[in-house]
């Protein structure tokens, strides 16, 4: 607007001593001139509003950015801390998975031990018991265990509870060999067929037979032979545990004997699983 009222001013001059005319040529070249400068007012205003808008604009995303910036570096310190909890909770794994496969080496090497001994013991036995062999006796090993089963006719005359002289030549030839192994324990127990017990007096039933005999073998072994009696244990099984379940005379004639179970003392294992 002041340029407009400039151009008014040279182009029309009235003063108190002179007024000069200016030419229309030179009037319309003036007007020509401020219209241009008009236009380009015009467009440098909005030019500058474009300016200013995309100045806003920009402030906003600036303010955006920061502002995300802000959460990436929260999110970055979270996932920081947290792999350093899982790096942390991965070297305390480490360190007791190295426990555990060092304990597992010693209950390893102590298994081993047992099953070196209970090997041992069972050669033992067997080259000590030979000559009984024929007579229904063996020697095995189950889960661990030394399974020494003698049949009933090599111990007792039928039906009853008395051990005769071949049955205890067989317990004698054992008890040399489990007095030399003091770190072994025995179970004796006692096992009848499935035929109801008559005629035995005192004897109600296969309970009592098999008790009775487990019993008189356990008395022998310790009264008569010296083997401590802290070592052993003395069951009855009655018919419940058959070698053989298919009532012929023959199952009937294995089902019924007594087992002496030996099983090497386990301590050490022990300790070191209750530590």
């Amino acid at each position: 607007m002041k340029i407009r009222y400039a151009f008014l001013a040279a182009a029309v001059c009235f003063t108190m001593y002179s007024c000069k005319v200016m030419s229309p040529k030179a009037y319309k070249s003036l007007v020509a001139e401020r219209d241009s400068l008009a236009n380009r007012t015009t467009n440098l205003e909005g030019e500058l509003a474009q300016l200013q808008a995309d100045t806003a604009r920009l402030h906003n995303q600036l303010a955006d950015l920061r502002k995300n910036n802000s959460v990436l570096n929260s999110n970055l310190d979270a996932t920081s801390s947290k792999a350093n909890e899982l790096a942390a909770q991965t070297s305390r794994l480490a360190a007791d998975l190295k426990k555990r496969e060092a304990r597992l080496k010693e209950v390893e090497d102590i298994l081993k031990k047992r099953d070196e001994a209970t090997n041992a013991l069972k050669d033992k036995l067997q080259k000590a018991l030979l000559g009984f062999q024929q007579s229904g006796l063996t020697v095995d090993i189950r889960n661990g265990k030394v399974y020494v089963s003698l049949a009933d006719k090599l111990l007792f005359p039928s039906g009853s509870i008395i051990i005769d002289e071949k049955g205890k030549a067989a317990l004698k030839q054992l008890a040399v060999v489990v007095n030399k192994e003091p770190d072994i324990n025995m179970a004796v127990e006692g096992h009848t067929d499935d035929k109801k017990v008559k005629n035995l007096g005192q004897i109600k039933d296969n309970w009592d037979l098999s008790v009775l005999r487990a019993t008189s073998v356990t008395r022998y072994l310790t009264e008569t032979e010296g083997v401590d009696p802290h070592r052993l244990t003395a069951t009855g099984k009655s018919e419940f545990q058959p070698i053989d379940a298919s009532g012929t005379d023959e199952a009937r004639a294995k089902n019924r004997r007594i087992e002496i179970v030996l099983t090497p003392k386990l301590d050490e294992l022990y300790n070191l699983i209750t530590k």
